[in-house]
Formats: structure tokens, C-alpha cells, sequence
């Protein structure tokens, strides 16, 4: 199954007629922990997703390399539970505060951005 191919999601149709999809129909969602502010991941959701991120309290993701919808934790036990979702002001980017428990990443760090590491940008003034 494609993204935006789903059976007619439920998305609120003024939501969905704020969102720019990509090609792919798909919207960058950056997820963020609720009370530090710490940036955890980033996802891709289509309008289904975003429909049970919205009514159902736990994050829903489209996996880009599975092909599904996927939830995250059902397999890791690490559950984001969600605090908010707003849309940035140009309608293709998502933010999602969560309530993370145990990992964010699937490397098994607390954020996608540890294994990365730093790049070693010059700090401006």
C-alpha cells in the first residue's frame, strides 16, 4: 500500500487541506519531547497517520522502506504518547511533542541525532 492510498482517511478535511504533501503525499513530522524540548526523530505521516496521531494519543508513522503504517513501540515498547501536534506555518512540517518513553531511535539512542553526531559546524556570533 502507497501513502494517500489508504481507504478515504478521516482527517478533519480543514487539516488536510492545510498540508503540503511531498510527491509522495507525505509530510515531514519532527518529534519532539514535551518538556525538555529535546528534537527525538523525524517521521513521515500521510493523512491516515496524522488522523491516528490525532485521535488515538500515540504517534502513527508511514514507513517510507516497509511500505506500512506503523506505531511507534507496539515492537520496542518505546511508546510516544502524544501532547500536541501543530503545523508550521507553511503547512509541510509537522510537530509532534511527545511523552517518550525508553528510545526514540531504532539504534536504540535516546534520539536519531546521537548517531549521527555532530558535524562541527562554526558556532556564529
Amino acid at each position: 500500500m502507497q501513502p494517500g492510498t489508504s481507504p478515504r482517511s478521516d482527517l478533519d478535511p480543514a487539516v488536510a487541506d492545510r498540508l503540503k504533501r511531498d510527491e509522495h503525499g507525505l509530510v515531514a513530522a519532527i518529534v519532539q519531547q514535551h518538556d525538555s524540548g529535546e528534537v527525538l526523530m523525524l517521521g513521515w505521516m500521510d493523512d491516515e497517520a496524522l488522523h491516528r496521531t490525532l485521535t488515538t494519543g500515540r504517534v502513527t508513522f508511514w514507513s517510507r522502506s516497509r511500505e506500512e503504517y506503523w506505531r511507534k513501540g507496539d515492537t520496542s515498547g518505546h511508546v510516544q504518547h502524544v501532547r500536541s501536534v501543530a503545523l508550521d506555518c507553511d503547512g509541510d512540517a509537522l510537530l509532534v511533542r511527545v511523552d517518550q518513553v525508553g528510545a526514540a531511535c531504532h539504534t536504540g539512542t535516546r534520539t536519531c541525532f546521537e548517531a549521527g553526531g555532530d558535524l562541527g559546524a562554526v558556532v556564529g556570533d
